[in-house]
C-alpha cells in the first residue's frame, strides 16, 4: 500500500501524538554498566546486536550462547564472542564502516529487557579470546563494545506477546523451515530433505 490517511513527518506531530516521556523513564538512561547491569548480563543467554551498513540499511544479528557469555570487561567495555557461522561476518562488515551499534539482551521468562548502546571493534587478544572459550575452543574474533548508554526495557512487549506462555504459541505447522526459506530464497537444486541434514549436521558439530 502507497497510500495512508496520514504520514508522520514532524516531531512536533509524533509528539501531538504521543506525548513526551516522562522523567521516570529519561532519567532511567546511564552511561556505564553498574552492577544491576552486570547482574541482568549474567543471566543473559541471548542477545540481539543491530549495526549499520555501508549501503545504509541495518542489520540485527542474534547472538547465544550459556547464560553470562557476553564478558564485562569493565563499567565501560563489554565483549562478546563470534562463534563458527555461515561466514557472512555482516556484523562486522558493518562495523568495518559504521562503529556504532545497539545490543538487546534477554533472559528466558523474564518480560524485562536490558539495552546497551555505543560502539564496537573488532579484535583479537589473547587472554580475551581464552576468558571466552567453550570446550576449550576460543573464538577467533571478539566483538568488543564500547559502551555509551543503558537502559531497562519495560516487560510491555513481552506480555503483549505472551512470549514466555507455551500453551499460547502460535502453531508451527505452517511456518516454513529454516532448511525450506534456504532451498527457495537461494534456489538450490537440492530437496528440503537433503538441507535440512546439512543443516542438523552443522548444527551438532559446528556450535563451536
Amino acid at each position: 500500500m502507497g497510500q495512508y490517511e496520514e504520514e508522520i513527518r514532524s516531531r512536533s506531530r509524533l509528539r501531538e501524538l504521543i506525548s513526551e516521556p516522562p522523567g521516570i523513564v529519561t532519567a532511567k538512561v546511564i552511561d556505564h554498566i553498574d552492577d544491576h547491569c552486570r547482574r541482568f548480563i549474567a543471566a543473559s543467554p541471548l542477545v540481539m546486536v543491530a549495526t549499520r551498513g555501508a549501503d545504509g540499511r541495518f542489520d540485527i544479528s542474534p547472538k547465544g550462547d550459556p547464560a553470562g557469555f557476553v564478558a564485562v570487561l569493565d563499567d565501560k567495555t563489554l565483549a562478546i564472542p563470534d562463534r563458527p557461522g555461515n561466514h557472512r561476518a555482516d556484523t562486522f562488515e558493518n562495523l568495518l564502516v559504521h562503529p556504532e551499534l545497539g545490543l538487546f539482551f534477554i533472559i528466558p521468562g523474564r518480560g524485562d529487557t536490558l539495552r546497551v548502546s555505543g560502539n564496537g571493534r573488532i579484535v583479537r587478544d589473547r587472554a580475551v579470546q581464552e576468558r571466552l572459550a567453550i570446550n576449550g575452543k576460543s573464538p577467533t574474533l571478539v566483538l568488543i563494545v564500547d559502551v555509551e548508554e543503558a537502559f531497562t526495557h519495560c516487560p510491555k512487549c513481552m506480555l503483549r506477546s505472551n512470549m514466555w506462555i507455551p500453551h499460547s504459541w502460535p502453531d508451527h505447522n505452517n511456518v516454513p523451515t529454516h532448511a525450506e526459506l534456504m532451498v527457495a530464497h537461494s534456489k538450490l537444486k537440492l530437496s528440503t530433505a537433503t538441507m535440512q541434514a546439512i543443516v542438523d549436521k552443522d548444527c551438532e558439530t559446528r556450535l563451536y
